[in-house]
């Protein structure tokens, strides 16, 4: 996983970071028994997932690889055990 680059993007740290302290917003009100702020940091958490989105689709996240297909002759197959004679 070290060497795919996995989450070192603008986007990703951006979307984590905000989900962060949304959690910690909600998890802090929910303590102190304030169901307003608690959900004010549950809206945080879901603002982080939309702001890393829409920041992806901008093109400051992990680029898409693109897997070709080797073209190769099928290989070829038996038949099942009990067609043979």
């Amino acid at each position: 996983m070290a060497g795919s680059s996995h989450g070192h993007t603008p986007a990703a740290w951006t979307g984590v970071s905000i989900t962060f302290i949304g959690f910690c917003v909600a998890g802090a009100f929910m303590v102190m028994a304030q169901p307003v702020g608690f959900w004010a940091g549950i809206v945080l958490v879901l603002l982080g997932g939309v702001v890393g989105g829409a920041m992806r689709a901008m093109g400051l996240g992990q680029p898409k690889k693109t897997h070709t297909v080797p073209r190769t002759a099928p290989a070829a197959t038996r038949e099942p055990a009990g067609a043979e004679s």
